[in-house]
């Protein structure tokens, strides 16, 4: 393990296959069930997408390489976590080309561009709060587990200090606004069942930092709010 926590020692820099995989495979989807590449707002989708993931994970390479590294793997996760971590992608791979199908191939669905502009927006503040999340907690892996050999430690700074999982209410933002991008109100509909996912998540990853990790449940205790500030 270098200085920075990355285990295999030689630090990660950015993937831009993936990025490139990510943008042709996600735009397959999208335009072949919308059966034109006249689409506008999934284009938006598909730049947002790529150039937020692209300009994350250069500055995760500069300023916390190991939590890159750690980004990458999904080593050590727990079972129950593996299941909706398999469950979420999956949803979200058939979400997508249903809302191309509704908005664009039967134009089921008119979405005033204003709103289609609002969800531009909230997909971008979805990646200033991963930004600000990353900045605060280096231990920020992308599955539930306790990282004992990189020194885990409750964080209660930045966002952690208004919602408890500030990684999920930017997935919940994301959420929000790629189907008012899109321009599908069913869509839209959709949210309430991946909010529940993220929301069960949330509460079972309490459950096990609680159990695991010295000083969460007292941070439970003074931070109220999963997800939404004010609300849940």
């Amino acid at each position: 393990m270098n200085q920075n926590g990355n285990p295999n020692g030689n630090p990660p820099g950015i993937n831009l296959r993936r990025a490139a995989c990510t943008f042709v495979g996600l735009g397959t989807l999208l335009f072949l069930a919308a059966g034109t590449m006249r689409w506008a707002g999934a284009w938006m989708f598909l730049l947002e997408i790529t150039i937020g993931g692209l300009i994350t994970e250069a500055w995760l390479a500069r300023h916390d390489p190991g939590l890159l590294a750690e980004r990458r793997t999904a080593r050590g996760q727990a079972g129950w976590d593996r299941v909706i971590t398999t469950i979420m992608p999956l949803l979200w791979l058939t979400w997508l080309p249903l809302m191309a199908l509704h908005a664009v191939r039967y134009q089921t669905s008119f979405i005033p561009l204003w709103l289609q502009c609002a969800g531009a927006v909230m997909i971008a503040a979805s990646f200033y709060i991963v930004y600000r999340t990353y900045r605060e907690n280096s231990y920020a892996a992308p599955v539930v587990k306790i990282q004992r050999e990189r020194g885990h430690a409750a964080v209660t700074t930045g966002p952690y200090a208004y919602v408890r999982h500030p990684i999920y209410a930017s997935g919940l933002l994301t959420y929000i606004g790629t189907p008012l991008l899109l321009g599908s109100w069913y869509g839209l509909g959709i949210v309430p069942v991946m909010a529940a996912l993220l929301g069960l998540r949330s509460m079972m990853e309490e459950r096990m930092l609680s159990a695991e990790l010295d000083g969460y449940a007292e941070y439970l205790g003074r931070v109220r709010y999963r997800l939404v500030p004010m609300v849940w």
